[in-house]
């Protein structure tokens, strides 16, 4: 990645988190926590240019996937989607109100680009997984890709861990397993409340390639999804992506009640403060 391209996506970063703050702001609820630490995440699949999705192929069933499992991180998905101009930008402050379509946790087909509903952690695999041997079985030499972005939290759930063993048992090597790694969830750290590390040896032990990053670098995000595209092998990927909670708001960044702690003016102003928004 060049210098120009990594700083046009560390930038838009940025505008991405305002927006999320925004959102919450005017929703007066939400998760900070996860929508904050995903948003390189979200930024480097949908700008990069790695991935095939676009608001004129999205209804196609011959394309890439990108599947939100934690729901909650939700804001960050459509902060993504309106810059990708999915739907119109003035949507997003109706997150959370009355008869919006933006709902608190997705619902399939509520909005463009939308691909699935979201809400009961640990549930998003088990669609992707489908989405990955269906695309195997509708055309065998076909290169789209699934992606799933999961929390670490949601590790604790059984079904992660069965649909893992479905994917590495049916060579799902076109599904790619993005592990949002920001170590708290709605209870405490997750050290503390199910601990479910290491996490690179497990997923090693369910025959996956294994790949750990910075997920906040936008450098080691590209060449990690770039990694997986170009694997010939026939794993399923699993990308641990080592995140911080509440990142750019530095009042509860790596705290656990940045997970659904209500956002503020003062909270956009501090985040103005400590972090330079360009283009706004």
């Amino acid at each position: 990645m060049d210098r120009f391209k990594y700083q046009k996506l560390k930038n838009l970063s940025q505008k991405i988190r305002l927006e999320i703050l925004k959102m919450l702001s005017e929703a007066k609820s939400g998760h900070p926590g996860g929508s904050l630490s995903s948003a390189d995440i979200f930024v480097s699949l949908y700008f990069s240019g790695l991935l095939d999705i676009s608001k004129n192929n999205f209804k196609s069933r011959i394309r890439d996937f990108v599947i939100l499992s934690a729901g909650h991180y939700c804001p960050a998905l459509y902060a993504v989607l309106a810059y990708k101009n999915f739907f119109a930008k003035s949507k997003l402050k109706t997150l959370r109100k009355y008869k919006s379509n933006l709902l608190g946790h997705p619902k399939l087909n509520s909005l463009p680009g939308v691909e699935n509903s979201g809400g009961s952690l640990g549930h998003g695999i088990s669609i992707a997984c489908g989405l990955a041997i269906s695309l195997k079985n509708i055309a065998k030499k076909n290169k789209k890709k699934v992606y799933c972005i999961m929390g670490d939290g949601e590790q604790n759930e059984g079904q992660v861990w069965e649909a893992a063993m479905f994917a590495s048992h049916n060579k799902l090597n076109n599904l790619c397993i993005i592990v949002d790694v920001n170590k708290i969830q709605i209870d405490g750290y997750t050290k503390d409340i199910l601990n479910s590390e290491p996490l690179d040896k497990k997923y090693k032990a369910f025959n996956f390639m294994v790949i750990k990053i910075d997920g906040n670098d936008h450098r080691k995000l590209y060449k990690a999804i770039q990694r997986f595209k170009n694997y010939r092998g026939d794993k399923p990927t699993v990308i641990l992506a080592n995140t911080i909670a509440g990142k750019g708001l530095r009042s509860i960044e790596n705290k656990v009640r940045a997970h659904g702690q209500p956002i503020t003016k003062n909270d956009i102003n501090e985040f103005l403060k400590y972090n330079k928004v360009k283009g706004n």
